[in-house]
């Protein structure tokens, strides 16, 4: 019986290029140091400047390359240049990975509406902008796109019902642009982690959610970013051929 070889899977990323957004904490940050660690020139862009140049040093003090690109995915135009500069500064875009995203969680009935906008302009119309920028370099290379969904894309709840539909708007989004590029070479992944220790929770404006969160997360062992980003480095790392659509994952103590 013969094994075949050309399936192996190879784990250097040396050559690629690779865009992460929201990329200066959380599972931004891990993802955008795991796919450095194997080879990737990175190019990390958010919002926070200081805590982006914080990582840039972290990975070229590790022998690594990497540049620090300002973004706010709710501006198309700076989406649009963030792309631009990246390929200008790197030479390429082969992996996109849209992480940035907001968790804005409470009730429907009297919520503030300043919420909702800010999860649908940064969680959908943001992976949108980034995608539709980054599709032309993607196609070139016959690249990959990591869309950072959530276990909210499959399951609906109280509390998370402008979360849910942000997040269900992006599962149904990367569906579409697979069923557009796959025959092109271009894989669409989707990441849908359950509960992650980041900092995601602290943001939410409405107190009592915010403790009935906190105490969620207590109650349970919560996958770490790492975590999230070995699911990651998982899917980009497999043979040209493979694509790894979807990932879910939770904790084992998490039940829905």
């Amino acid at each position: 019986m013969t094994t075949d070889t050309s399936r192996a899977l190879d784990p250097s990323l040396r050559g690629k290029v690779a865009l992460v957004t929201g990329a200066s904490s959380g599972i931004g940050t891990a993802i955008a140091r795991a796919l450095a660690a194997r080879g990737a020139a990175v190019a990390v862009a958010a919002r926070r400047r200081p805590l982006l140049d914080q990582l840039v040093a972290e990975i070229e003090a590790g022998g690594e390359t990497a540049v620090a690109i300002e973004l706010d995915v709710t501006d198309e135009t700076a989406c649009r240049n963030a792309v631009e500069q990246c390929v200008q500064r790197l030479g390429a875009l082969d992996i996109l990975v849209n992480n940035a995203g907001v968790m804005l969680l409470g009730p429907i009935e009297d919520a503030d509406t300043e919420d909702w906008r800010r999860m649908i302009d940064t969680d959908v119309l943001g992976v949108m902008y980034m995608t539709h920028a980054a599709l032309p370099h993607l196609l070139r290379a016959r690249g990959t796109v990591v869309q950072l969904s959530s276990v909210d894309g499959r399951t609906a709840g109280a509390l998370t019902g402008v979360y849910n539909a942000a997040k269900w708007a992006v599962n149904a989004f990367s569906e579409s642009l697979r069923q557009e590029v796959t025959t092109r070479g271009v894989r669409v992944v989707l990441i849908e982690p359950g509960a992650t220790a980041t900092d995601l929770a602290s943001h939410i404006t409405h107190a009592p959610t915010r403790e009935a969160v906190a105490e969620f997360a207590a109650a349970l062992r919560p996958l770490t970013p790492d975590d999230v980003a070995a699911a990651t480095l998982y899917a980009v790392t497999q043979p040209p051929h493979v694509a790894v659509n979807e990932v879910l994952l939770r904790s084992v103590d998490q039940q829905r």
